[in-house]
């Protein structure tokens, strides 16, 4: 296994920052009030979750409220990127728009039981050029490509007949 997907698919590090232009242009579109998995040091909002933060009602993603708002996920890339999508899936049926930013992993089960209930998924072209969590410094692409997921309340509950829209896409 090269040493791309060593890190990545270890559970070595699971920190890696979203690069903040890609934010940006993102961010542009839907405004997050919410980054739903960050660290003090990385969060992209104002407002965020993470197990490092001062109030401990915001240090577990999974056991806090989420708010009916544009929200930010770049979930922790290791074997519960699943609960994650889960998890801004079904706040997303109480009125969040949840957009996602996940490895493109057709072949899981979290991808076919999750993504076909988005509202649209774009495929980024090229990889993401993701930060270290402990530096902020740039590291090398992304392994695999990525695609942003994203949940809106208007979906059915199991989806749309004949799943998302999906689109390539370079921000």
């Amino acid at each position: 296994m090269a040493n791309p997907w060593a890190v990545i698919h270890s559970s070595k590090d699971d920190t890696w920052r979203t690069p903040g232009d890609l934010f940006a242009v993102i961010d542009r579109e839907f405004r997050f009030k919410l980054d739903a998995a960050a660290l003090a040091a990385s969060a992209l909002c104002a407002d965020y979750f993470g197990p490092d933060h001062h109030d401990p009602d915001k240090r577990d993603a999974f056991a806090a409220e989420w708010p009916a708002a544009p929200i930010w996920l770049n979930p922790p890339y290791g074997r519960d990127v699943g609960r994650w999508l889960d998890c801004a899936w079904q706040w997303s049926q109480r009125g969040s728009v949840v957009a996602c930013l996940v490895m493109a992993c057709t072949d899981v089960a979290w991808w076919h039981d999750t993504v076909n209930k988005a509202d649209e998924v774009r495929l980024l072209r090229g990889r993401v050029r993701f930060l270290r969590g402990d530096s902020g410094e740039p590291a090398a692409a992304a392994p695999k490509g990525s695609a942003l997921v994203v949940f809106r309340p208007h979906v059915p509950a199991e989806g749309w007949p004949g799943g998302p829209r999906f689109r390539n896409w370079k921000p």
